[in-house]
Parts: structure tokens; sequence; C-alpha cells
């Protein structure tokens, strides 16, 4: 659509290698950051990696002020601060009790952890980190952890 609008208006056809380069920076850029959300979100749990992917107009900014060498303004010092904080409370945090995690079945790429204690039948793959279905059994025990993929309990 953009494309249409934009030759709609006049604009020309870039070269090719504008548009290679347009292409590889789109797959970098928004394409591979797309596929680290999505793992992200599986393993982080989508409120951490909101918080964590936000960082990136901040990076970018950060970017563009050494780039284009822009005086960085106060609200963007305040804001930077903020985020800053916010990630540091994120990555600090302690959070370690006792919790049952309930029986569960899945697939994803795992090792064998605490929390991958299971059987393998005749096809599963040899080695680690591997892929399969495979069911949790309950399991109650204290680490710290915070809300992932397998830690998905009441605190009451």
């Amino acid at each position: 659509m953009n494309l249409a609008l934009a030759l709609w208006q006049g604009a020309s056809v870039p070269a090719p290698g504008v548009i290679a380069a347009a292409g590889v920076v789109g797959f970098l850029g928004y394409g591979v950051s797309l596929a680290l959300f999505v793992l992200a979100l599986r393993q982080l749990g989508a409120a951490r990696t909101g918080a964590y992917f936000s960082t990136a107009p901040f990076i970018g900014a950060a970017l563009s002020l050494a780039i284009f060498r822009e005086a960085p303004t106060l609200q963007l010092g305040a804001a930077a601060l903020l985020m800053g904080i916010g990630v540091w409370l994120h990555l600090s945090e302690q959070h370690g009790h006792t919790h049952l995690h309930e029986p569960l079945e899945h697939e994803h790429r795992h090792v064998h952890d605490d929390h991958h204690q299971h059987a393998h039948a005749s096809g599963d793959p040899a080695g680690e980190p591997h892929t399969h279905r495979h069911r949790h059994a309950p399991l109650r025990h204290a680490h710290p952890h915070y809300p992932d993929l397998h830690h998905r309990h009441g605190h009451g």
C-alpha cells in the first residue's frame, strides 16, 4: 500500500541496490526483532518482554544523538532515567518461595533441569537441548524465579 501511494504521488522506483539494502534493514530491524520478541514472550512472559522491548526507542534515540550530534533534551534524559530504573527493578528482582507446579504437557526446546525430569519415548531426540512433547509431573520446590513458561502459579 505504501509503495502504491508513493508511486501514485509521483515517486520513482529506487535503484535495485537501495531496494536490497532496505530489505536487509527490514529483515534485521523487523523480522529478526519480531522472532526474538515471540521467543521472549514464551520464556519471560508478556509483561517482562514488553518492558525490555520498550527500551528499543531509547537505544535508538541514544544512537541518533551520537550519529547526528544532537543535544539531548531534559525530557529525553528524564525518560531514559525512568526507563533505566524500570529495567534495573526487573533485573534485580529477587522472588523466591516454595511453589507448586501443576501437571502440564507441552512441547518446547529444553534441557533436563529441575523442571524437566521426564522419560523419553523411543522417537524422542537425543542430546540437549532438544524439543519434544513431554509431561511435567506435579513438582513442589523453592528457588528464585520470575513468571515464565514454568512459573505460572498463584501467590496465596
